[in-house]
């Protein structure tokens, strides 16, 4: 399948609804890749297995190795019960990502962000755009929210080969750990990759409060279903996300499924 990559004209911009500072924000980790590389098979010479096996399906013979990404989506979101969702994202791995959606509560308009950019996090959401439902900020959102970024970086496949990811093989041919610092911490994200070079899913131990009980480190991962080709880059499709991801408590644990509709590299 192959899904819509903005031109030009159309590329995805900073939504209007953002505040200021947070739109300078998206525009900083906008700015284009500096003088690219281009993708060849001996690019991932070294790397593990299944990881050589991942580019090669999702990398197009000569792409530029463009680092960030913008993206837009529909899904489901938990908030009590599953509500829609539209959104769109800047990810530039691992520098940041500011994440802007919209929903619905009790029937009326819900808005807001999350980002990690310059070395913090924050979560602001408001119903009618003026009455605050979730804010957080502090030392426990921002490394939350920079697992989130690790989590992340397989949607832009050419920080994969790069100098910010650090890969270790293991003994399962369908897994390779990479170690991603975001800014002072890192983290061993579990990548895994079936044997024709789709990506199957990501897991890492992400610090969070998903039970009310603390904040501390929780299983959390993603699960890939189907695939889209944008541009360069063959993407997953569909996206399952959450907590206590490959335990018995992912069913209460997952929160967000998503659609990947756009997607165009910089």
């Amino acid at each position: 399948m192959t899904g819509h990559v903005p031109h030009d004209g159309d590329r995805v911009r900073s939504p209007a609804r953002l505040p200021g500072r947070v739109r300078r924000e998206w525009a900083a980790l906008a700015a284009p890749t500096a003088s690219p590389a281009r993708f060849a098979p001996h690019v991932a010479d070294g790397l593990p297995a299944p990881v050589r096996r991942w580019l090669a399906h999702a990398v197009a013979p000569g792409a530029p190795l463009s680092e960030t990404a913008e993206l837009v989506m529909h899904g489901e979101i938990r908030m009590g019960t599953w509500r829609p969702f539209r959104a769109h994202q800047i990810l530039a791995p691992p520098r940041g990502l500011v994440w802007a959606a919209a929903t619905r509560l009790a029937g009326l308009p819900v808005s807001g962000f999350d980002r990690y950019s310059g070395g913090t996090g924050e979560m602001r959401w408001r119903l009618l755009g003026a009455v605050p439902v979730v804010s957080g900020s502090g030392p426990d959102i921002t490394r939350s929210a920079a697992g989130r970024v690790a989590c992340e970086f397989p949607l832009v496949p050419a920080v994969a080969p790069g100098p910010a990811v650090r890969w270790e093989p293991t003994d399962d041919d369908r897994q390779a750990v990479a170690y991603v610092r975001v800014d002072r911490e890192e983290f061993a994200v579990t990548v895994r990759v079936s044997p024709s070079g789709r990506l199957e899913s990501v897991s890492l131990l992400r610090w969070g409060n998903p039970d009310g009980r603390g904040y501390a480190e929780h299983p959390f991962g993603a699960a890939f279903e189907g695939e889209a080709r944008f541009g360069d880059f063959t993407l997953p499709r569909t996206v399952r996300a959450g907590w206590w991801f490959g335990t018995d408590r992912w069913p209460e644990g997952e929160f967000i499924r998503f659609t990947v509709d756009e997607a165009a590299y910089r």
